[in-house]
Parts: C-alpha cells; structure tokens; sequence
C-alpha cells in the first residue's frame, strides 16, 4: 500500500492576515428583498437562505445560498478569497442557473463591492456586523450600470 508523501514546509501556501478580513461575512444570514422594476419585468420578491463558512485550513470562504425570487427557486455557491500576488479579494459565484460570475472584491470601511464584467454589488455592514445591507447593479443593454437588486441580509447565528 503506498503512502501519500507530506508536502513539504517549503511548498505550503502561507495564510495572508489580509483573510481575516473576511470574518465579517462568516454565519448564517436570512436574506429579504426585491428585484427593481424594469420595462421587461415587475419587481419581485426576494427570500433566501445565506452561509458563509470558512473552508478548511482557513484560506477560501465557502458562501451558499438558497431561496426564491417570486416564484423561482433559486441557490448557489460562492467562493471568496485573497490573491497574496495581486493583493486583492475575488469572488467566484456559480448560480442555479449554471452561471458563472467572476468578480474583485474591495473593501472601504464598513462597505464591500464585487464587480464583475455585468453585475456588481455594494453590501454596507451595520449594526456591529450583523446585518448587511446590499446595492446589486447589472449593466443594461446601452452598457449602463444600472439598478437590479436591492437586499437586507441580517446575521441570525
């Protein structure tokens, strides 16, 4: 029976102190809202589920939600982490739908903004962390960023 060789001292990827910036995000959060109105579609209710979770040797946080928008079921996972080399946040969000969406992550303050090439977010922390009040925007057809989104998440454990 062959055994797996240990990685050696020397390969192993060093936790940055830049990660802990991300405790703000770790517990289990109820999500409510709503989609903003647009020429195409009503604006409609948002109710979702949100855990954010540090994976193990606590360098990525694992972030899934489920919930509904109207009346569709909706979920995905999210990975956020810390690129030492570039020395920023990313975000890697794969949907329900099969999406994929890539994003920067910054931080200012209490306020934490993703921005991909279409969506983007601005989620302001209050209430000592626990709960989150979140802008999601979309680029629109005249490639405008406009509104898409508007959520409360609060910290329930």
């Amino acid at each position: 029976m062959e055994q797996n060789a240990a990685i050696p001292f020397e390969m192993q990827a060093q936790r940055s102190s830049e990660l802990d910036r991300l405790n703000i995000f770790i517990g289990k959060w109820i999500n409510e809202g709503y989609t903003v109105e647009t020429a195409q579609a009503p604006s409609t209710k948002i109710t979702t589920s949100d855990v954010y979770e540090w994976m193990p040797g606590k360098f990525f946080v694992l972030h899934t939600a489920y919930g509904r928008i109207g009346n569709m079921d909706v979920g995905g996972v999210e990975i956020l982490g810390y690129d030492p080399t570039n020395r920023e946040f990313f975000s890697r969000f794969f949907d329900s739908s099969g999406n994929l969406n890539k994003a920067s992550l910054t931080a200012a303050g209490e306020s934490w903004t993703w921005k991909g090439k279409t969506t983007g977010c601005t989620a302001v922390f209050t209430e000592g962390g626990k709960v989150q009040t979140a802008h999601h925007v979309r680029l629109d057809e005249n490639g405008k960023w406009v509104p898409s989104m508007e959520v409360v998440l609060v910290k329930v454990e």
